[in-house]
C-alpha cells in the first residue's frame, strides 16, 4: 500500500529540515556571528535550526501516531525506550530543580535544550529513515561538501588570511573571539574555521577523516585525488586546531576501522608486524618528548603550557581541577542539581558556573547517578547498533568517530556544541532506521 500524498508530504518535510541542518551545521557559528552582526539579535540567530527541529519533530509524532510501520518499527526497539527513559529523566530532574529554586529559568531552558536536542533528532532521523532511502547514497555528499569548505576556510586562516580576519565578519568578545591562543600568547595561535573554536573544530574533524579513511579501505579503487587532497587537508586542519584530544580521537578513530574491517585470522597473522609498529611508535614518541620537552613550542603545542610563562594557570590546572569537583559532586549529591546546573548552561545561575571538563560528569551533576548511568547505557546501545551494521560504510564511519569523539567528551563538553551534537546524531539516526529494507 503506498502512502497517502500527507503521509508523503510529512516525510519529505522532515527529510528536507534533517537535510538543511545537517548540510548547514558545520557553518551554523559563522552564519549566525554575521548575520547577528548585520541585523543584530544574536540569540535568535543561534536558535535557527532548533526553530526547523521542532517543525521535524511535529513531523515526528505524526508518523509515530499514524504510520504503522514507524511506530511498530521504533516503538518495538529498546533502543527507543533507552532514548525516551533519558529524555524523561532530563524533564523530570529538571521540573524538581526549578520547583526547588536549585536553576534560574534560563539556566533550565538552556540545559534542557543542550541535554535533549540530540536525542530528539536521532529519534526524528530514524523515523524517517524508516521511510525512505533518499540519504542513503548521499551521505558521502551531504558530509563531505560542507567539510571541504570549512577545511579550506581553515587553511586560508592559517596560511594567506589576518588572524583577527573574522573580525569583519561581527566576531569579537560578544559573539565568538576572531581567533584563539594557547596561553594568551599571540605567537601560538589556534585556528576554528568556521567552528566556534578550535577545540570543537578539531572534533568535528573527526568525521570527515574517519568517512575518509572508511571509504579508502572499503572501496580503495574509487579513490580519487580530491579525496586524497580532503583527507590530508582534514588533517592539517586537526593539526592546527591544537586540540590534543581531538588528536586522540582520530587516532582511536582510525584504529577502530581496521579494528572493524580487518578479520580475527587477518590480525594473527599480522600480529608481529602491527607489534613492531607499535613498539616504534611508543619509542619514536618518548625519545622525541624527552628530545623537546624543553622546547617553547613543543610546550605550547603539545603540553599547552610553558616553564617561563607569565601566566599563572593554564588550561591543564582547568581540566584537573573540573575533573575533581565533578567527581566530588557526583559523590556528594547522588541525585545531582538537575540540569542547567552543570556545564555551559550553569553560567546562567546565581550560584558560580560549574565546569567539570567533562561531559559525562556533566551529567552526573545534573542528574545524578540515574541519569548518567542511562546516558552510557544510551551510548553502548547505539555504539552497538552501529557495530552490527558496520558493513554499511556510513554506520562504520559513524561507529568509529563515535568512540573518538567520547575519547574528546572525557575532557570536554563536546556533545554540547550545535554541530557535533546535530550532525553525528543526525547520521546516527540514519544509519539506524537505514538498515530497514521492507518499506511500502
Amino acid at each position: 500500500m503506498k502512502a497517502s500524498r500527507l503521509k508523503y508530504g510529512v516525510i519529505t518535510l522532515v527529510l528536507t529540515v534533517i537535510t538543511i541542518v545537517i548540510a548547514l551545521l558545520p557553518f551554523h557559528a559563522f552564519l549566525s556571528v554575521w548575520l547577528s552582526s548585520i541585523f543584530g539579535n544574536y540569540t535568535a540567530w543561534r536558535l535557527w535550526k532548533e526553530l526547523l527541529v521542532l517543525v521535524a519533530a511535529g513531523g515526528f509524532l505524526y508518523l509515530i501516531i499514524f504510520d504503522v510501520r514507524v511506530r511498530g518499527r521504533l516503538l518495538g526497539r529498546k533502543l527507543f525506550w533507552l532514548a525516551s527513559a533519558y529524555l524523561a529523566i532530563q524533564l523530570l530532574w529538571g521540573l524538581v530543580a526549578y520547583k526547588t529554586d536549585a536553576v534560574s529559568l534560563k539556566a533550565l531552558a538552556f540545559g534542557l535544550l543542550l541535554n535533549m536536542r540530540y536525542v530528539v533528532f536521532f529519534l526524528i532521523a530514524w523515523a524517517v529513515a524508516i521511510r525512505t532511502e533518499r540519504l542513503e547514497r548521499r551521505w558521502p555528499k551531504l558530509l563531505l561538501w560542507p567539510a571541504a569548505m570549512v577545511v579550506g576556510f581553515g587553511l586560508l586562516q592559517v596560511f594567506v588570511l589576518p588572524v583577527d580576519f573574522l573580525k569583519h565578519f561581527g566576531y569579537s568578545a560578544q559573539t565568538i573571539e576572531p581567533f584563539e591562543t594557547i596561553n594568551n600568547n599571540i605567537h601560538y595561535i589556534r585556528y576554528a574555521s568556521t567552528l566556534r573554536g578550535a577545540n570543537p573544530l578539531g572534533a568535528y574533524l573527526l568525521l570527515p577523516i574517519s568517512a575518509l579513511v572508511v571509504l579508502l579501505v572499503k572501496y580503495p579503487r574509487q579513490w580519487n585525488w580530491a579525496r586524497a587532497l580532503l583527507l590530508a587537508g582534514s588533517i592539517g586542519m586537526l593539526v592546527f586546531s591544537f586540540s590534543r584530544a581531538a588528536w586522540i580521537g582520530a587516532a582511536a578513530s582510525v584504529v577502530t576501522v581496521l579494528v572493524a574491517t580487518r578479520t580475527l585470522d587477518w590480525w594473527r597473522r599480522h600480529a608481529k608486524i602491527m607489534t613492531a609498529l607499535g613498539l616504534i611508535l611508543v619509542f619514536v614518541g618518548g625519545f622525541g618528548a624527552a628530545r623537546l620537552q624543553h622546547s617553547a613550542r613543543f610546550q605550547n603545542y603539545f603540553l599547552h603550557t610553558q616553564n617561563d610563562s607569565a601566566i599563572k594557570t593554564t588550561s591543564n590546572d582547568g581540566h584537573i581541577s573540573g575533573l575533581q569537583q565533578g567527581l566530588s559532586d557526583i559523590v556528594r549529591e547522588p541525585l545531582g542539581r538537575g540540569p542547567g546546573t552543570s556545564g555551559p548552561a550553569s553560567i546562567y545561575n546565581k550560584e558560580p558556573a560549574r565546569v567539570p571538563e567533562n561531559y559525562f560528569l556533566q551529567i552526573g551533576q545534573e542528574t545524578g547517578w540515574l541519569g548518567l548511568i542511562l546516558f552510557i547505557m544510551l551510548i553502548a546501545a547505539v555504539a552497538g547498533a552501529l557495530w552490527r551494521r558496520r558493513s554499511s560504510p556510513l554506520s562504520l564511519m559513524l561507529l568509529a568517530s563515535f568512540v573518538g569523539l567520547n575519547l574528546v567528551a572525557l575532557v570536554s563538553h563536546s556533545w554540547t556544541d550545535d554541530t557535533l551534537a546535530y550532525l553525528w546524531w543526525g547520521l546516527a539516526g540514519l544509519a539506524v532506521g537505514m538498515t530497514t529494507k521492507n518499506r511500502d
